[in-house]
């Protein structure tokens, strides 16, 4: 896929972009706060300065993106970053009561404990066995038609074209079987993004765009805002991830959606604006897309703070063995405690963190969670930066929003590690920002 331009930042660009991201997320949270009090989101000008040096504090982990290669880890650390760093903001003035202070430090050190691997050990593992391209083919041709499969066999179940503020009357009823459970988060999360990263790259355009309606259909089965967002947002990074490379598209990633909620609300705010599309497009994405995975934190530590943990009795296969204070799933479990509307999933900081070992072990957890990365990248070594980014996109924001087995297993990341290992390396045409890597 050629662009007329294509332009690839530098590190000190990039590192200002990184900081320019991190500013603006804080900057959107000060508006979180002062339209969603109900969810115990606080500003408070006395806590301003304690705010601002703290996460100036662990803003300095931004040089690490801009000296970093790309990677699976650059994608997922760059986004659970952001999430952590609106933690530490929303920690600053949190109504709720917990010890702050060791949240605080524990949640720095477990992102410092996940990002270093995670980042940082990019070195190859030797390929014992590669596809064939031909095989290849019939792969691509296999995943297109287990999704058609997978969606007639989701449509059975539940196919209601309903809007985003209708989803969570309708969302609760929802009962798939087990199988089919996890083929449809495998299929929209793990394997349609790799078939369509495939074609696009092979410029083979009406395989992709049909890769892309496949991947909509799941709207309408799974009521799931990241089915409906997920096609526009893999396109967005194809065509940024062209002209700008695959770092600053990750960064970008986030910069440009949350930039536009909070200029549109300030439009909004002052009058100039007075259409209801800003307060929307704010709550969707600066609101429910940034704020609440760091929100999450938030509940996570105040509820585990007077409650047992789970030492991670609620992953699935280990819930029998273990035994387990908590019948319901940990989603289900904070929403109902707080109040929160519909599922309350959380990132790995959260559940295999705050969750399981509490705040003083958590960083043990993230350690572990950076090291299972680590091992993605050296998997991914040797293919184009743009194939690994295409593929892996929806599987960042699930990293996000999702723990961090459940992603694994339930929405095919293992899969999709174990399928850059066996893809051929002379498969697609190496880009610019892939020549200085071996790539």
């Amino acid at each position: 896929m050629k662009y007329a331009v294509h332009y690839e930042p530098g590190n000190r660009q990039l590192a200002a972009l990184v900081c320019a991201c991190s500013a603006i997320c804080c900057a959107s949270l000060f508006y979180v706060a002062t339209r969603y009090p109900e969810f115990h989101i606080a500003f408070y000008s006395g806590w301003l300065l304690s705010a601002v040096l703290t996460t100036l504090s662990f803003a300095s982990l931004s040089w690490l993106f801009a000296v970093a290669r790309f990677s699976p880890g650059y994608l997922v650390g760059f986004y659970l970053y952001i999430m952590m760093l609106g933690f530490l903001w929303l920690n600053a003035f949190a109504p709720l009561q917990y010890n702050h202070l060791l949240s605080g430090i524990s949640a720095a050190v477990s992102a410092v404990a996940f990002l270093l691997p995670a980042l940082l050990i990019l070195s190859p593992v030797s390929q014992i066995y590669a596809l064939s391209i031909r095989s290849v083919d019939r792969l691509l041709i296999a995943i297109v038609l287990v999704a058609i499969a997978t969606i007639a066999a989701g449509a059975r179940y539940n196919f209601k074209l309903v809007g985003l503020d209708d989803i969570y009357q309708f969302r609760g009823e929802l009962a798939f079987p087990t199988a089919l459970n996890y083929a449809i988060g495998i299929v929209s999360s793990a394997l349609l993004p790799f078939a369509y990263a495939c074609f696009a790259l092979r410029s083979q355009f009406w395989r992709a765009g049909f890769v892309i309606l496949l991947m909509l259909l799941f709207y309408p089965i799974t009521l799931s805002k990241m089915s409906l967002f997920a096609p526009a947002w893999i396109i967005g990074l194809t065509i940024a991830s062209g002209m700008f490379g695959s770092r600053a598209t990750v960064v970008l990633s986030i910069l440009v959606p949350v930039s536009l909620g909070v200029a549109l609300l300030s439009l909004h705010t002052s009058g100039l604006l007075t259409s209801s599309v800003a307060p929307g497009y704010f709550g969707l994405v600066n609101f429910r897309m940034i704020a609440i995975p760091s929100l999450a934190m938030e509940y996570y530590n105040h509820f585990f703070a007077t409650h047992q943990l789970t030492y991670f009795c609620q992953i699935r296969l280990l819930g029998p063995l273990l035994g387990c204070p908590y019948n319901e799933p940990l989603a289900v479990v904070m929403s109902k405690y707080y109040d929160a509307g519909g599922s309350f999933n959380a990132s790995l900081f959260a559940t295999e963190g705050i969750a399981s070992l509490g705040p003083v072990f958590a960083p043990l957890a993230a350690f572990v969670c950076g090291l299972i990365i680590a091992i993605a990248n050296r998997m991914s070594t040797g293919l184009p930066n743009r194939f690994v980014l295409l593929s892996g996109g929806v599987l960042g924001q699930a990293f996000l929003n999702i723990p961090f087995t459940t992603t694994l297993l339930s929405q095919g990341a293992a899969l999709t590690f174990l399928l850059w290992y066996l893809m051929p390396r002379d498969m697609f045409k190496l880009e610019p920002e892939d020549q200085h890597l071996g790539r």
